[in-house]
């Protein structure tokens, strides 16, 4: 991978167009598969040529990694924002629910590499990122399910149910589908906490 630029505009226009790769490289590993996929794919896939591919990454597992951060590092970032908000916390766990499953929507394409290849991400120091950033997320999750106290029994079960469901959604859901994201979200959330 290139030394990215130092001058504010022409790093913009770099990360921007790293930024285009991944999502390509996302959509591409989702319906053809990671280990299928060539180098010469993902770049007729970017609009690039293939040495240019590796000007924005260096590798194809970096890409690989790329995809990962892409998908779990907004993710954690917002979490923890809407989290600093003062609310119940069923409240807060239907927020938090909310908020995830438009993120599984927005990158299902993400969501179903990082499935592909989640044995991969098990081991590997190149991996210590990608596995703490998913491992802070699900201690978030759980701090809100222990907050929401005897209204669970298992919160451990609880935290895996909703791991379950919510990143299943990208196998199953259509945009245009019967229910929005927001509705399925609830729907899990009541699930869990017995709503009507």
């Amino acid at each position: 991978m290139a030394t990215p630029p130092t001058r504010p505009a022409l790093r913009a226009r770099y990360d921007r167009r790293r930024q285009e790769v991944v999502l390509a490289a996302a959509r591409v590993y989702a319906t053809r598969g990671y280990e299928q996929t060539t180098m010469q794919e993902l770049a007729e896939e970017a609009g690039i040529a293939a040495g240019g591919l590796y000007h924005y990454v260096g590798s194809k597992e970096a890409l690989l990694i790329a995809i990962c951060d892409q998908l779990m590092d907004p993710l954690l970032d917002d979490a923890r924002a809407l989290l600093e908000a003062d609310q119940a916390p069923e409240e807060q766990l239907r927020a938090l629910v909310r908020l995830w499953v438009a993120h599984v929507v927005e990158h299902r394409d993400h969501l179903l590499v990082f499935q592909q290849v989640r044995h991969v991400v098990e081991r590997g120091e190149q991996w210590k990122q990608v596995r703490a950033a998913r491992k802070a997320f699900e201690r978030l999750v759980e701090d809100v399910l222990d907050r929401c106290g005897s209204e669970l029994v298992d919160r451990r079960l609880a935290l895996s149910a909703l791991l379950g469901m919510v990143n299943h959604t990208a196998q199953w859901f259509r945009p245009r589908g019967r229910l929005s994201p927001e509705e399925v979200a609830d729907g899990y959330c009541d699930l869990l906490l017995g709503g009507d």
